[in-house]
């Protein structure tokens, strides 16, 4: 469900603003659960100002307003706010709290929903504000939400529980993980506010939120191996119950805060300062309980997937590479003659995959861009920005799906017809950063940001980059986007382990031109150390089998390890696609994954 932009919604959140004694106001794209994909109810950033990406965040002032973005949205964003309202500003050269200073007077008071923002988040505006004798007000009522007259309602969706094969690991002994880590750590209870992190620890999913299989509730869990869950109810049949077992307490909601003023009575919380609501954190710091910052105990052991669940996302890599396949094997027929849209494109994809075993929806909008559309990093196809492909330009899409066994997530850049050298140049400077990530081993405590130059260093010997991240974590039907582990120029993540799923995505984009972004999932695996180490040492195993396109690489940038790893990686997608295609689709495979 998308979420109109209403313009006038501003103007009534400045008069709501006036009348509360409020000089401004913070608009996060977040709901309370810091999900990354909003139930429609909490889109209150796209209804505000009409910016639809994934993330986000809008200061409302009196007179002015700012949108804050990352680099995978400064393109994006200009062409759906209205300028003359938002200065769209980029996230990493100017924080919101950097353009807050320049608009904050003493005595002023800025408003925020203590639901929407974590202690983390909320730190720098605090220290702003006491330094310029201002004030941060949490509000008890979200303004947005009082003007937002046909809001839609919570979600309410059917709930899943996860059962063997697709949960190798039992939810009770996963809390018997978290129980002895709290043990460890002198942790009495951690406080549970990730969709993602809940829906692992019990086994359960449902449709919470788009593309992603979350549960938007609420969860406490014990060292003594004992939950409570907070969650309406009558959501839960007689089967959901006896899933969850006795060891699980189920109380609605509004018990919420309750409960937490009673752990002040001498237990010691864990909360997690990126991701517990501030409105939690201030209730157990009212209530006097002990809280013990730390991570969220559910993420560590949720990215570590088990040889089991490893085994699940490697069939579901195949059968996703085989819709891919007959996707790209069409495209190359009917893409040259003219007539194949971006939205065609992406409706042929999307319904090849929907044919496929397990199937249980898309992992994220089928990002579908050809020419200048391809340089927009998440691009979103409209009916009004829609192309049709054309011949000379280059083609990118941006695809995944989630199934019961897996979560995938692969990008291809295809050249429509002949491409040009630069095309080419570039494209192969992207591969070979890609090659770079995908056959490097690093010793065991190694973190993605040490790796992350190995995928840029190719463009940056051209003078070229790319302004977003190298590699996400990925879940087992769950996030497309998954922590602690990341490759990424920034100093956060966890250190890679094995049984950890990550994407291996270096790009270049050139505006109002074409994009180019390479994507493989991959899993860290442990590799034998070479003779005479003195290390551990991982490496990555390719999860994702799609051809890469052999008309743009030039191989003569490329190394002969870079060619036989090409040749080996084609090789591998054969001989694991072949026996599920049509002859057609066969042919144009052999072609695609012949030898350089």
């Amino acid at each position: 469900m998308s979420i109109s932009y209403d313009p006038t919604l501003i103007a009534k959140l400045r008069g709501q603003l006036q009348a509360d004694g409020l000089q401004g106001f913070l608009v996060p794209h977040a709901d309370a659960h810091q999900s990354e994909y909003l139930p429609p109810s909490a889109e209150r950033l796209a209804r505000l100002s009409g910016f639809t990406g994934s993330a986000g965040q809008a200061i409302i002032l009196s007179k002015e307003a700012a949108l804050f973005v990352d680099g995978r949205y400064t393109l994006q964003a200009p062409e759906q706010v209205d300028t003359q309202i938002f200065s769209v500003q980029a996230i990493a050269t100017t924080p919101p709290e950097a353009w807050l200073r320049t608009h904050l007077k003493a005595g002023d008071r800025i408003g925020y929903d203590p639901w929407l923002h974590t202690i983390a988040q909320l730190e720098p505006f605090e220290d702003l504000c006491a330094e310029l004798d201002a004030h941060l007000v949490a509000v008890d009522t979200n303004p947005i939400d009082a003007l937002w007259v046909d809001r839609p309602a919570a979600p309410s969706s059917h709930l899943e529980a996860l059962a063997p094969p697709f949960a190798p690991l039992s939810a009770k002994a996963k809390r018997g993980l978290i129980a002895k880590d709290l043990k460890a750590a002198g942790v009495d209870v951690a406080v549970i506010s990730a969709g993602d992190s809940l829906a692992w620890a019990f086994n359960i999913r449902a449709n919470d939120v788009p593309f992603t299989p979350l549960v938007l509730a609420y969860a406490l869990l014990t060292s003594e191996e004992k939950a409570t869950l907070f969650i309406d109810p009558t959501r839960l049949d007689d089967d959901l119950r006896a899933h969850l077992g006795p060891d699980v307490q189920v109380l609605d909601p509004s018990h919420l805060g309750a409960t937490l003023d009673q752990l002040g009575q001498g237990k010691k919380a864990r909360i997690a300062p990126r991701g517990t609501p501030a409105w939690i954190v201030k209730r157990l710091t009212q209530a006097g309980a002990k809280l013990l910052p730390g991570s969220d105990p559910c993420q560590l052991p949720k990215a570590k997937k088990t040889p089991a669940e490893v085994e699940g996302i490697k069939r579901a890599h195949v059968r996703d590479g085989r819709a891919l396949v007959r996707f790209l094997a069409w495209l190359s027929e009917h893409a040259p003659k003219g007539g194949v849209t971006e939205l065609a494109a992406a409706a042929k994809l999307d319904g090849l995959r929907a044919e496929n075993e397990h199937f249980r929806g898309l992992s994220f909008p089928t990002i579908s861009g050809s020419g200048p559309n391809g340089a927009i990093v998440h691009y979103g196809v409209t009916e009004t920005s829609n192309r049709t492909l054309q011949t000379g330009e280059l083609y990118l899409v941006d695809s995944g799906a989630q199934y019961l066994d897996g979560t995938t997530d692969v990008t291809r850049t295809v050249a429509i017809g002949a491409p040009s050298t630069e095309m080419r140049d570039r494209f192969t400077r992207v591969l070979k950063g890609h090659i770079a990530i995908s056959s490097q081993r690093f010793p065991v405590g190694t973190r993605g940001q040490e790796l992350d130059i190995l995928a840029r260093r190719a463009l940056w010997d051209a003078g070229l980059d790319y302004a977003h991240g190298t590699g996400h974590g990925v879940g087992t039907y769950l996030g497309v986007h998954e922590g602690p582990q990341g490759i990424s120029k920034r100093g956060q993540g966890e250190e890679l382990a094995a049984g950890m799923v990550v994407s291996n995505e270096p790009g270049y984009y050139k505006a109002g031109a074409y994009g180019i972004r390479i994507e493989n999932l991959i899993t860290v695996v442990n590799v034998a150390a070479p003779k005479g180490a003195e290390l551990q040492m991982l490496g990555f195993e390719p999860l994702t089998l799609a051809p890469i396109d052999n008309a743009l690489i030039d191989t003569n940038l490329l190394t002969e390890t870079e060619r036989t790893w090409i040749n080996a990686y084609h090789a591998e997608v054969a001989k694991k696609l072949t026996s599920g295609l049509d002859d057609s689709t066969r042919k144009w495979l052999e072609q695609a994954t012949i030898e350089l």
